[in-house]
């Protein structure tokens, strides 16, 4: 299959505008979840056979293998139903904002293959919060998944600052339900000030408001979801110990780092494209703050690592860098559907080459 992708699949797909290609690629996936019997086959063959099943235990889930496939490749939630016939071990889809968006002018993706990276300004364009709470109502409920699914919230673009908050809340009441855990995404680059929630005055009362709601659901008979925060690589150490403090004041459950990079490195210093900059390029800096929360917490919080996976060698690195669990998204477009599963019988075979 990785034959097939790298000589026929993919250079067709590279001939085409990135996001058409992605658009593609996500019919494709909805279109298998559709179809159960060869769904359940692909499950049964992809995922880890019973002599390397070690199942990954992480802020009261299990997930079957440490490898998810990130936020921002299924944003309404159409073909996170074939995920684990890829071979994946969770899922988070996303970002989805509370109002319905279109999300940035195209283009608003764009490949570099000769450094194996992508630079997207897509602007969480999704259909909204209520529109996935009805998709999700229709498909398999959490808790009786074959993996876990996580749901990341972003803030609408017409929302201001100051009512961030609302928007957040607005998101978690319509979708806890559905989520096995909730992501908080203040660190995308496409949305205008969205990142200056990551600062200490602005997060606190964020996250605080959202820990209060979902408090809450355990006094109504509900299930409390683990919530995580997800952090750009941008930050410097002093605003990551801000952020830091702000989790463990919370208890929150646990840290996503990291998002894409507005930095340029290397050879595409010269790329004017606005936007945030995905995978190899930000694989260092990703496994830098991996290292450095792991360090600052004592290991004692969970981190699902992501940026730049693009081999065996680099999900191992972010594992041995303090990382629980890592996520696949720009290394699904270079190396194939399948990269999920060839990650995840690696890692679990011990073999970080």
């Amino acid at each position: 299959m990785g034959w097939l992708y790298r000589n026929v699949c993919k250079p067709a797909l590279f001939r085409l505008d990135a996001e058409h290609a992605h658009e593609i690629g996500v019919d494709a996936l909805a279109a298998l979840g559709r179809f159960r019997p060869l769904c359940a086959l692909m499950e049964k063959i992809n995922q880890l056979p019973a002599s390397l099943y070690k199942p990954v235990e992480c802020f009261g889930l299990k997930f079957p293998n440490a490898v998810g496939l990130a936020a921002g490749f299924d944003k309404n939630g159409r073909a996170w139903p074939a995920a684990a016939a890829l071979g994946f071990g969770h899922v988070e889809i996303g970002t989805v904002t509370l109002h319905a968006q279109p999300g940035n002018p195209r283009p608003r993706a764009f490949r570099y293959p000769e450094a194996e990276g992508v630079i997207n300004r897509m602007g969480f364009n999704n259909g909204g919060a209520a529109a996935l709470a009805k998709r999700l109502s229709k498909q398999t409920s959490a808790g009786q998944r074959k993996i876990p699914l996580g749901i990341n919230l972003g803030k609408s673009k017409v929302t201001t600052l100051d009512k961030a908050q609302e928007d957040y809340l607005g998101s978690f009441r319509l979708l806890a339900d559905h989520a096995d855990y909730v992501v908080v995404n203040v660190s995308s680059p496409n949305t205008p000030g969205l990142r200056e929630l990551q600062d200490a005055s602005w997060l606190q009362p964020l996250l605080a408001a959202l820990v209060a709601e979902n408090q809450s659901r355990v006094a109504a008979g509900k299930t409390r979801r683990p919530l995580l925060l997800k952090i750009a690589p941008d930050l410097n150490f002093a605003q990551i110990d801000a952020a830091l403090g702000v989790i463990a004041d919370l208890k929150l459950d646990g840290v996503i780092a990291t998002n894409t990079t507005l930095a340029r490195p290397g050879s595409l210093s010269a790329v004017n494209e606005a936007g945030g900059l995905s995978g190899r390029p930000v694989q260092k800096r990703s496994t830098e703050i991996i290292n450095y929360i792991a360090r600052t917490t004592n290991g004692r919080l969970p981190i699902i690592g992501v940026g730049g996976i693009m081999d065996e060698a680099g999900a191992g690195e972010k594992l041995d860098a303090g990382a629980t669990l890592v996520q696949l998204y720009t290394g699904l477009i270079y190396r194939g559907p399948f990269f999920a599963r060839e990650i995840a019988y690696a890692l679990a075979a011990g073999q970080r080459r």
